[in-house]
């Protein structure tokens, strides 16, 4: 891991193509402004472990009782 300090107003360069500018900091966080590629994805990691932890979920959902459960929704419509 590379740890660096930076100043509002400087900026990083990642792998020639993208580029990362500190816009201001605060005591309640910093705002940084992100420059890349369309192509290039760029996701807050709270959002990817919210997605990796509702795929888990789904994958343990108990197959039968799924199935009793839709068996339960086609009789009420």
């Amino acid at each position: 891991m590379l740890i660096l300090r930076r100043k509002t107003g400087e900026s990083l360069i990642v792998n020639e193509n993208i580029k990362i500018t500190v816009l201001e900091s605060g005591s309640d966080g910093v705002r940084l402004a992100i420059d890349a590629p369309k192509q290039v994805q760029i996701l807050r990691e709270e959002l990817v472990e919210a997605t990796k932890a509702n795929k888990e979920a789904v994958a343990a959902v108990d197959k039968e009782k799924l199935e009793k459960l839709k068996g339960m929704l086609k009789v009420r419509q």
